[in-house]
């Protein structure tokens, strides 16, 4: 046991070496373990705490936080947007065959690294999405695609920032930040009137959107990957390109079942 451990130590040690040290005083940067923490309670709640507190009472109704919790995510979402664009896109500055990342002090860099730590942040926000869920006694969506999905890109998030604040990943941030844009425009004007659920003709598109970003950002990340001259972290594409497959077909099953074959949705 003590062996383990002293490797464990090891490994983070070492990983620790190759972190960035512009973003290690940033909420929650400093370790791994209040994130993964935050996660293992956020599992733990939607699927044991949250329905059992719930079991004997009334759903929250929960309009007005929800209105203003989607028009949180707008801005932030939609702000990203705008700085990317704004400090990078019309500016020619990255390239999208590879971009290294620039830990310097340089202005730039330190809006590109401190953007992405924001970028984190809204998706330890999403979270709040599955509590609202659970509160509202509506735990039937909390589906795996959900929970895997939101799980997966605050581990993920964290890692980018943690080691590659900036650099090739920016472009998924970007396409990920418009497509949520988007996603919590629908949410907002549903929270407002819920009969726009049955009117609003765009919502399918919404998960094309998504299988869209997908496709994109797999092959972004496939460039640099195999891209023999470029510098940024390939340990990290090659783990990231998986699961970018991985939920465009989790996306896939789902769009079949909700649009191209509702019947089998009703029935599953």
């Amino acid at each position: 046991m003590t062996t383990i451990m002293k490797e464990a130590i090891d490994v983070y040690d070492l990983l620790n070496k190759y972190s960035d040290p512009r973003v290690q005083e940033w909420f929650l940067m400093g370790s791994p373990f209040p994130t993964i923490m935050l996660l293992v309670f956020y599992q733990y709640f939607v699927r044991s705490l949250g329905p059992w507190l719930m079991k004997d009472r009334e759903p929250f109704k929960l309009d007005k936080v929800m209105i203003l919790y989607n028009l949180v995510q707008i801005l932030l979402n939609g702000w990203f947007v705008e700085e990317s664009f704004r400090h990078i896109w019309l500016h020619g500055r990255y390239s999208v065959i590879c971009e290294e990342v620039d830990y310097s002090d340089d202005p730039l860099a330190r809006i590109v690294a401190s953007s992405t730590w924001m970028f984190f942040m809204t998706k330890v926000l999403d979270l709040l999405d599955t509590v609202f869920m659970v509160l509202r006694k509506k735990s039937h969506q909390a589906s795996f695609l959900h929970l895997y999905h939101h799980t997966g890109m605050v581990l993920a998030t964290w890692i980018g920032t943690k080691y590659v604040a900036g650099g090739h990943v920016v472009l998924f941030g970007t396409i990920n930040s418009f497509v949520h844009t988007v996603m919590y425009i629908y949410y907002l004007l549903t929270a407002l009137n819920p009969e726009y659920k049955k009117s609003i003709w765009w919502k399918k598109h919404i998960t094309e959107l998504q299988l869209i970003q997908f496709v994109l950002t797999s092959l972004h990340s496939a460039i640099a990957l195999f891209n023999p001259y470029c510098k940024f972290p390939k340990v990290l594409l090659a783990a990231f390109i998986p699961q970018d497959v991985f939920m465009f077909f989790l996306f896939l099953d789902f769009y079949r079942k909700a649009y191209l074959n509702p019947k089998k949705k009703a029935k599953d």
